[in-house]
């Protein structure tokens, strides 16, 4: 599993209108390519009347997945560029679809390029990038003593509060970065003089807004 990657936060779309052509693209995060194939059916479904329904998509913790398809615009103006946006970000497991309704004006190749990498980086920044950390789960529990304390240092540290629980004493779930786990630990023991106890909360990605 990668420690760290980068990936489309939620489905969203915008859309930008370039010399009378309407663009709209559409955004998704996809574990499969069964997915990624699903959503753009369900785009060109959806706007089955307009000119072009252009994709790509990139799926895969080593990116092994990439398909890029013109949907009749001229080779290599459409597919690809958005294609390339995906790689220029890093994004992984995402899907983009390009909707275009044409406007009457031709664009010629170089603008058709500009128009489809312009609306994708538009489409992803309205959705949203997150950075997806592989991090350990550890529960703290303390005396509600040493709360205000614990809080305040976790609050202001580097690693991640997930929840707070308030039982008999107080249970802080903490992210910490794979491989930080005896950092952290030394770390509380000295700041509470080893007054808690911890509690393994398995590995999971946890998501960060880029």
């Amino acid at each position: 599993m990668l420690s760290t990657y980068y990936t489309v936060k939620k489905e969203n779309f915008d859309q930008v209108m370039i010399q009378k052509s309407r663009f709209i693209g559409y955004v998704k995060r996809v574990e499969t390519e069964e997915d990624a194939q699903a959503f753009v059916q369900e785009i060109k479904k959806k706007h089955h009347d307009a000119t072009h329904n252009c994709s790509a998509y990139m799926v895969g913790e080593h990116n092994q997945v990439q398909k890029a398809n013109d949907d009749g615009e001229p080779s290599g103006t459409a597919g690809v560029p958005i294609l390339e946006v995906l790689k220029k970000k890093d994004l992984k497991d995402t899907a983009v679809v390009v909707t275009r309704y044409f406007g009457g004006i031709k664009l010629g190749a170089g603008g058709l390029i500009r128009a489809y990498s312009s609306t994708t980086s538009q489409a992803l920044e309205t959705a949203g990038i997150v950075e997806r950390r592989l991090m350990k789960g550890i529960s703290v529990t303390a005396d509600y003593s040493l709360h205000g304390k614990l809080e305040n240092a976790l609050r202001n540290s580097d690693y991640i509060v997930d929840a707070i629980n308030y039982m008999e004493k107080v249970e802080f779930v903490v992210y910490v970065p794979d491989g930080e786990e005896q950092k952290f630990h030394d770390w509380i023991v000295d700041l509470t003089s080893d007054q808690v106890t911890f509690a393994d909360k398995g590995t999971a990605y946890v998501e960060i807004d880029v």
